[in-house]
């Protein structure tokens, strides 16, 4: 199987919805599936953040994270990003911990990667 990673920069409701949705179609197939979110798109990491808004196709990020998280799709959260958002784990998704910009380099030399 393949090695995917999904990187996630903006809170922008469409393109997370997308990420979230290939991830989960990669991790459904059996390939090895990792996410980062970095700039905006660490807002995605905090519980409680509505996920419930519909895109023009009628579905949501609430439609695939839940998934994610159930299956604890390994989701690192820039931690400059995050920090400078006065965000910190204790508030996060429970498949979502900081993570660093070299972890993401090292993820990305050997995987497929998609950036939304």
């Amino acid at each position: 199987m393949a090695e995917f990673l999904f990187v996630l920069h903006t809170d922008d409701n469409e393109k997370a919805t997308r990420c979230f949705q290939f991830s989960k179609i990669a991790h459904d197939k059996g390939h090895k599936v990792n996410i980062f979110l970095v700039d905006n798109g660490v807002e995605w990491a905090v519980k409680g953040k509505n996920g419930t808004i519909k895109t023009t196709t009628g579905d949501c990020v609430a439609d695939y994270l839940p998934y994610l998280e159930e299956k604890s799709v390994s989701t690192g959260v820039c931690t400059p990003c995050a920090q400078g958002r006065n965000l910190n784990e204790e508030t996060f998704l429970s498949n979502m911990n900081l993570d660093t910009g070299g972890n993401l380099i090292d993820m990305a030399a050997t995987a497929r990667v998609f950036n939304f």
